[in-house]
């Protein structure tokens, strides 16, 4: 169980970041520096670099877009940020509501478990639920988990459900029978139905289609409104025009 009068308590432990431009630190709500990432394939003793000395920022309420070829790095970066990789080096900076400036690559788990939770939401191509959990209960699971009622997390599962048209006859069934689309839209639903601080999205239109990017557009501009911060990769470059602020290209693990 993790304690939340504990966890802010802790803002000054391990993984702290140390405190440099007052108005840059207001502005930005994560900073990336010199970020990269090997992976070491032990059966033919070679490492493999995914991404090198990645440097951008993210200011609060902004979307930045991420393109590059498959296979460029970019699931990479995002993997870091959420802590699913742990970086080789360099330094990833989030300004946390719990423990202000903290470095993801130094944070303890206990840390990084409590933001995944509260402050940081990850749209993933792939769907992961606990066995024996229907889709309405899934979505009901992000909101029980920060502390709704029973009551108002069903209200809430049930609107963004019917939001992301997944039909109801689908609700109380178990989602490891979901065709592609369908998992992806429980994905964005369970994410996007607690508003978190900051929102990774890799690839939230891969199997969707074209009435139902509409509909994740959409609650992409309503959330930035909501001053939502948000990382996205996309291979549709129509579905980012008017969405994103900034656009970085990776190639061969590098921003070009």
């Amino acid at each position: 169980m993790i304690n939340i009068l504990d966890i802010k308590n802790s803002r000054i432990s391990a993984g702290a970041a140390d405190k440099h431009d007052g108005d840059v630190q207001n502005k930005n709500i994560l900073e990336i520096r010199n970020l990269t990432k090997n992976f070491y394939l032990h059966n033919v003793g070679r490492e493999i670099k995914s991404c090198s000395n990645v440097k951008f920022s993210l200011e609060k309420g902004q979307f930045i877009g991420i393109v590059g070829l498959s296979g460029a790095g970019k699931s990479t970066i995002l993997k870091c940020i959420n802590r699913t990789y742990l970086a080789t080096s360099g330094e990833i900076i989030y300004d946390s509501e719990a423990f202000g400036r903290v470095d993801l690559t130094k944070a303890s788990e206990r840390q990084i478990l409590y933001m995944r939770k509260y402050e940081i939401g990850y749209v993933s191509q792939f769907l992961n639920v606990m066995p024996r959990t229907t889709a309405k209960e899934h979505v009901m699971n992000a909101l029980l988990d920060i502390g709704c009622s029973s009551a108002e997390a069903s209200k809430k599962a049930a609107e963004m459900l019917n939001y992301f048209r997944l039909s109801e006859s689908l609700w109380d069934i178990y989602p490891n029978t979901f065709s592609g689309g369908e998992r992806l839209r429980l994905n964005l639903a369970h994410t996007m139905v607690k508003k978190p601080r900051l929102m990774l999205l890799d690839e939230p239109t891969a199997s969707l289609d074209n009435k139902t990017k509409v509909l994740v557009k959409d609650m992409l501009i309503k959330l930035k409104n909501q001053d939502t911060s948000m990382i996205g990769i996309f291979h549709d470059l129509e579905f980012m025009d008017g969405l994103c602020d900034k656009v970085y290209n990776i190639s061969e693990g590098k921003i070009v």
